[in-house]
C-alpha cells in the first residue's frame, strides 16, 4: 500500500471523526460544562447571599437584644418607682391611721374622764348628803332636795 494513500484515508477519517464530534459530541459537553459553571456561579452567589442576610440577621438580633435590655432596664425603674410610691403611700395611711387613732384615744379619754368628774361629782354629792345627814341626825329626801344637789353638781 502507498504511504500517501494511507495518509490521504487517515486524514479523510480524522475530518469525519472530528465533524462528528464538533457536531454530535463537543456542542453537549460544552452545554454540559456550561450549565455546572452557571450552577457553580449561582450556589457561590446564594452563599454570598446567605452571609450577607446572616450579617443583617445577628445586627437584627443584636439590636433587638439591647432594646430587650434597655426595655427590662426601664421597666425595672418604673417597677422601682411604683415600689417607692405604694411605700410612701402606705406610710402616708399608716401616719394618717395613727393620728386617727390617736384623735379617738384622746376622744375616748376625754369621755372617759368626764364620766369620771361625772362619777366624782355624784358621789361627793352622796357623801355631802351622807354628811349632812350625820350632822343634823335626821333624814334628808332626796327627791325633794335634787335641786340643792344639782347646784352642787355644777359647782364641783
Amino acid at each position: 500500500m502507498n504511504l500517501n494513500a494511507t495518509l490521504f484515508a487517515q486524514m479523510i477519517v480524522f475530518f469525519i471523526l472530528w465533524w462528528v464530534v464538533a457536531r454530535f459530541v463537543w456542542p453537549p459537553l460544552v452545554k454540559a460544562l456550561d450549565e455546572r459553571a452557571t450552577k457553580v456561579a449561582e450556589g457561590l452567589a446564594a452563599a454570598e447571599r446567605g452571609k450577607i442576610d446572616l450579617a443583617n440577621a445577628t445586627k437584627k438580633a443584636e439590636e433587638a437584644m439591647a432594646t430587650a435590655r434597655q426595655e427590662g432596664v426601664q421597666r425595672v425603674a418604673e417597677a422601682e418607682k411604683r415600689a417607692q410610691l405604694t411605700a410612701e403611700e402606705i406610710k402616708a395611711n399608716a401616719q394618717a391611721e395613727a393620728a386617727r387613732i390617736i384623735a379617738q384615744a384622746k376622744l375616748d379619754a376625754e369621755q372617759q374622764i368626764g364620766k369620771a368628774r361625772d362619777e366624782l361629782r355624784n358621789q361627793v354629792a352622796a357623801l355631802a348628803v351622807k354628811g349632812a345627814e350625820q350632822i343634823l341626825r335626821r333624814e334628808v329626801d332626796p327627791k325633794s332636795h335634787a335641786a340643792l344637789l344639782e347646784q352642787l353638781k355644777a359647782e364641783l
